[in-house]
């Protein structure tokens, strides 16, 4: 029998993945609404696409 040692705090929380998770659930949605495919446009609305990009623009 194999013993699994337990982790300091409990939970470990990866806060990229958990924000990959959040966006990949936000596309589904907006996936299984959409009457037809999803325009690119459509996709990078979800994924809030011209918001990264105009944060990375200030930096």
């Amino acid at each position: 029998m194999r013993r699994v040692v337990p982790l300091r705090g409990g939970t470990v929380q990866d806060h990229v993945a958990l924000a990959e998770i959040e966006l990949c659930g936000d596309l589904i949605i907006a996936a299984s609404a959409a009457e037809d495919r999803l325009s690119l446009e459509s996709i990078d609305e979800v994924l809030r696409v011209a918001e990264a990009r105009a944060e990375s623009s200030r930096e």
